[in-house]
């Protein structure tokens, strides 16, 4: 397919400047932060069909099947699922998949993107990589540049070279993410963009280039690559090949230092969706400048942002604040502080606070459970299991459980025993005893479990089959 266009979708941002909605186990790309669909939907729709090949996502192992049940949806069949062992930034992750499609296509241009954008005008997000695709093409390393509208300290900035032709430049300098002073003079001059974090070029441009300057990140991947395993329908990467790449970005591994660096500009509305300030410019304001979602209300305030995932938020006479709760969390700051939040995530997880990694609501592949009340030797779940999916053939040392069937179809596998529950119907798992749950059902399955035994946690489970290969 030497005419198409591969998207790499990178999916390995851990998003904590937008902590407590974004956590560990489950970041901003598949949350609907900003729109009726995942960020990760979103920049799938953008590359689909047309000159788009299927894209190759490189994700984090423990996203895997997040990754796998975003794809399913809009039935996307996949190039590749490439299963990185631990974060070494992008580069590494480029390289992996760059290397992965020359083998399939010598001329292969990808398109590299972050999966947790947000862009406006679609048909100018096109316009603009069929602009990159044709310089692409002639060995350049394009990046989409965009018209800083502000001073941001939180960006890296690209300075405009000479023109090649039809609105295209070649780049004179990157420069990192600059104080306030520096940015501000940035936007009072013509010639300086935002740097979008969005790369085309053709696989064999970019690994000469990192051949060039960084070679051990190319033989780190190539090893990865040759050593790696198939994995259900992932490709898991070799641990110890690619954690031996540096952690570096593509910016300073190759962008800050080829010669063959292109910008095109992006005006499509672009946002990273960075912090609670942009998702405050990207949401519909009030006369008074505040914006709210789900249940809150502001008095006598002025632009704010307030959103709550659960209780009701009333605020009062505050202005330029983000307000933000979720049903274990409430996160309340200054949206001019917006880019600390990563800080807070930071000093949480030293103190050892689990709400930066799990939700309440936790996801697996086959559904997702709720706790909703612990105490003394008892735990309350809700369980919603997927049509047609079913959870791992399991024991437990320390507890027994009880299962109601609320809505949907139950096949319960108690002991030697399988049988049908339906809506309020119920079942006793005594400790010890193997058992299995599953929706055979068109509908999801809808069940509360109530767990008691004399320790509760997720590590007392003994696996002795699993449909997605989990130890």
């Amino acid at each position: 397919m030497t005419n198409a266009i591969y998207p790499v979708i990178l999916s390995g941002d851990a998003g904590k400047r937008l902590w407590p909605l974004s956590r560990q186990s489950r970041p901003k790309q598949f949350l609907n932060i900003h729109g009726e669909s995942s960020m990760f939907a979103q920049t799938l729709s953008r590359v689909g069909g047309g000159i788009f090949a299927p894209p190759v996502v490189v994700c984090n192992d423990g996203h895997r099947f997040l990754v796998a049940e975003e794809l399913r949806r809009p039935g996307v069949v996949p190039t590749e699922i490439i299963l990185e062992s631990a974060a070494r930034n992008t580069a590494p992750a480029i390289a992996v998949a760059a290397l992965w499609l020359a083998e399939q296509d010598a001329a292969a241009v990808l398109l590299v993107l972050p999966s947790d954008h947000a862009i406006g005008n679609v048909q100018a997000f096109h316009d603009a990589i069929e602009n990159a695709f044709a310089l692409a093409q002639a060995g350049y390393l394009v990046t989409l540049g965009v018209k800083p509208k502000r001073a941001e300290t939180g960006y890296g900035y690209i300075r405009q070279g000479a023109s090649l032709g039809d609105g295209c430049w070649s780049v004179e300098e990157f420069v990192e993410k600059p104080d306030q002073i520096t940015a501000e003079g940035y936007v009072a001059k013509d010639g300086y963009y935002w740097n979008s974090g969005i790369f085309i070029f053709r696989a064999k441009s970019f690994l000469d280039e990192l051949r060039s300057f960084h070679p051990e990140i190319l033989e780190s991947a190539t090893r990865a690559l040759e050593n790696g395993t198939r994995d259900l329908d992932f490709f898991r990467l070799d641990a110890t090949a690619f954690e031996s790449a540096p952690s570096i970005s593509i910016d300073y591994a190759v962008m800050e230092k080829t010669e063959r660096a292109a910008m095109v500009p992006l005006n499509a509305g672009w946002s990273d969706v960075g912090s609670w300030a942009r998702l405050w410019e990207l949401g519909t304001a009030d006369m008074d400048g505040n914006v709210t979602e789900g249940k809150a209300v502001v008095f006598d305030a002025r632009n704010n942002f307030v959103r709550s995932e659960k209780p009701l938020i009333a605020a009062l006479g505050v202005t330029d604040l983000a307000i933000i709760a979720t049903d274990d969390t409430v996160l309340v700051l200054p949206k001019d502080r917006a880019q600390e939040v990563k800080d807070i995530v930071t000093a949480l997880d030293t103190a050892g606070h689990h709400e930066t990694i799990n939700h309440t609501r936790v996801y697996r592949p086959w559904g997702h459970y709720q706790n909703l009340e612990a105490g003394d030797g008892f735990l309350v779940k809700r369980i919603v299991v997927n049509p047609g999916a079913k959870l791992s053939l399991q024991y437990h040392h320390h507890r027994a459980e009880h299962w109601v069937v609320v809505a949907g179809a139950a096949r319960v596998t108690n002991g030697d025993k399988i049988f049908d529950l339906g809506p309020n119907q119920s079942s006793y798992i005594p400790k010890g005893a193997p058992h299995r749950l599953a929706n055979p059902g068109s509908d999801p399955l809808h069940l509360i479990e109530v767990q008691s035994g004399d320790y509760i946690g997720e590590d007392d489970i003994v696996r002795l089959e699993d449909t997605y290969g989990r130890d």
